[in-house]
């Protein structure tokens, strides 16, 4: 048996994006796919985390790369809630229905939708 110390998650638990860090992953996520749709996602693939491509792709509504992914909706807004709101705003959202996850990439798919790449 191993002397180490057991692994402690308490310091996400009390983890709380600010709602600059939320700008910040929604500016970011909004130019990932703008480059996916001038530059395809060849580009990517090998660059990008899968977590990150499956973010691009709900954004992006590509559900062949979702499906490329094993990937389904609930999956991405899942982890993105945790992103966004840390471990205890993620639960309260996802009993919520993900309600704000979602008016989240509906803001982001506005932004990209402005944009005229």
């Amino acid at each position: 048996m191993s002397d180490a110390e057991p692994v402690s998650w308490d310091h996400l638990k009390s983890r709380q994006p600010s709602e600059a860090d939320r700008k910040a992953l929604q500016h970011e996520l909004v130019e990932r796919a703008a480059a996916v749709r001038k530059e395809s996602w060849d580009e990517y693939r090998e660059v990008w985390s899968s977590g990150d491509i499956a973010g691009v792709a709900y954004l992006l509504d590509d559900t062949d790369m979702l499906d490329e992914l094993g990937e389904q909706e609930g999956s991405v807004l899942t982890v993105f809630a945790g992103n966004l709101y840390g471990f205890t705003g993620a639960r309260k959202d996802i009993e919520a229905g993900l309600v704000g996850t979602q008016a989240w990439f509906a803001e982001a798919r506005k932004q990209l939708a402005a944009r005229s790449d």
